[in-house]
């Protein structure tokens, strides 16, 4: 007997693809018709239909999958109500094809461990936004069209996409921003770091997005 896989994605604007997640949890396994989605709503927001759904279609015995724990929860507490709900009803959660038991010492340490890493994650997006409006209000600076990220914070997208442990599509869903304005931060910051780099050179970032 196949085992009973319910499927979750998410991204947190209506601009965003969430095909990169389903092709995912497809590939793990997962059947169209057990797969449920959240388009334009953030890891904060508890009052998610798709997930409420996905939920719902979870049975006793079964399993429910996302394919990285940010998708399902952006912080600490929401993360540990969804888990207690799915260990109370006899459901596995399943994060990227690894199968995770709350319920027991280890299973419990790593679970925390990767909420409070994708809690963290949210919280200095966050901070970093709020530190960057301010110091350009302080300089006057915050007039007219303003960038979609403070500088501070594009360094920081920057550093993300170069560390080579993200890809564009959870770049785009961290920052909350298409992928065309991650094209333009990479190619604008590449280009001012140094102007003398070879031609081909210059472009390799922006072409690890299409990837």
């Amino acid at each position: 007997m196949s085992p009973h896989l319910v499927g979750y994605a998410r991204v947190s604007t209506n601009q965003q693809d969430l095909s990169s997640q389903q092709a995912g949890l497809r590939a793990l396994g997962v059947p169209d018709e057990l797969l449920y989605v959240d388009h334009g709503l953030t890891g904060r927001n508890r009052e998610r239909p798709g997930l409420s759904q996905a939920l719902a279609a979870c049975r006793a015995s079964g399993t429910l999958v996302v394919t990285k724990l940010d998708r399902l929860a952006r912080s600490l507490s929401d993360a540990r109500d969804i888990v207690e709900d799915l260990t109370k009803r006899n459901i596995k959660l399943s994060l990227g094809g690894s199968i995770h038991d709350p319920t027991g010492p280890v299973g419990k340490l790593l679970f925390n461990v990767l909420a409070m890493v994708a809690e963290f994650e949210s919280d200095l997006i966050r901070a970093r936004t709020s530190e960057g409006m301010q110091i350009a209000k302080a300089k006057g600076k915050l007039r007219g069209k303003q960038p979609k990220l403070p500088p501070a914070q594009e360094k920081h997208l920057v550093a993300l996409h170069r560390g080579g442990q993200h890809t564009s599509a959870e770049i785009t869903e961290l920052f909350e921003v298409v992928r065309s304005t991650v094209y333009r931060i990479i190619q604008r910051c590449t280009f001012e770091e140094d102007k003398n780099l070879r031609p081909g050179r210059r472009n390799n970032d922006v072409q690890e997005l299409v990837k």
